[in-house]
């Protein structure tokens, strides 16, 4: 009953024309958008990773998501051409050369950039599933961020996913205590990953969280809320994110704002 619902929600929007293709998992038709008269921007179906990262830059320019600059698809490999800001490096080097953490006002200031850049993909419909160390460009001399490589995303949608495909260490407690997750609070858990290993070093472990939850600096504030486990604090929105993990993601911009000066 549900296919057919689904089969009658496409043909009420689009019309569909010629089959472009057949694989094993399904057809690919030709399509135009009825209420505009849309057709897609690529008339061939894409690579997962290719298409995501062209989705993740439509619209204004976000310098802070990586830009595709051409791309080819071969029988059984893709070749992408990809913007390299020089000269870069991942933050996990970046961390190593700066004496194996960074202070806070260096972590500020490439927070609110992987935060935005994150919060961007999720608006413009995409989940990156892997924002970590290694996924984050920064720019040696300015400390400008980009976030890189779609290899393990998926479009954003409203209902959990069941599978986790990114860096285990960055994978969201609900998936392992429920065997579900949502997008945008799994992205943010993965910032807070992220903020807490810039600031301390190393990955945070449950004695780690406790120790934070003593403290009433706003920057463990941050990373509490970025981290939190109970389901009761992970309540999703109709935005996709939990109340308090997208009051985490706010507050990672309030206090990393670029009139700070830091950008």
């Amino acid at each position: 009953m549900l296919f057919y619902l689904l089969i009658d929600y496409i043909f009420s929007r689009y019309t569909v024309g010629d089959q472009l293709g057949k694989g094993g998992f399904g057809v690919v038709y030709e399509g135009r958008r009825l209420n505009d008269g849309l057709k897609p921007d690529h008339p061939k179906p894409l690579p997962k990773e290719i298409a995501l990262t062209i989705l993740a830059n439509k619209g204004p320019r976000v310098p802070e998501i990586i830009r595709l600059l051409d791309w080819t698809d071969h029988p059984d490999h893709f070749v992408m051409v990809l913007e390299c800001p020089s000269p870069c490096e991942n933050l996990v080097e970046f961390i190593r050369r700066h004496g194996g953490s960074l202070d806070e006002e260096k972590t500020r200031q490439i927070m609110w950039q992987a935060a935005h850049a994150a919060n961007m993909c999720l608006l413009r419909g995409v989940f990156h599933r892997d924002v970590k160390l290694e996924n984050i460009l920064v720019n040696r001399e300015t400390s400008e961020v980009r976030l890189i490589d779609f290899g393990c995303g998926d479009i954003l949608r409203r209902t959990p996913y069941r599978s986790y495909s990114g860096t285990a260490v960055y994978s969201p407690p609900e998936y392992h205590s429920r065997g579900k997750y949502y997008g945008g609070p799994a992205t943010v858990w993965s910032l807070g990953i992220v903020m807490f290993a810039l600031l301390c070093g190393h990955f945070p472990s449950d004695y780690d969280l406790i120790t934070l939850s003593n403290r009433a600096d706003v920057k463990c504030e941050v990373v509490i809320r970025c981290l939190c486990r109970l389901p009761a604090q992970n309540a999703v929105t109709s935005s996709g994110f939990s109340c308090t993990r997208s009051q985490a993601r706010d507050l990672v911009w309030a206090e990393s704002c670029p009139t700070t000066g830091l950008r």
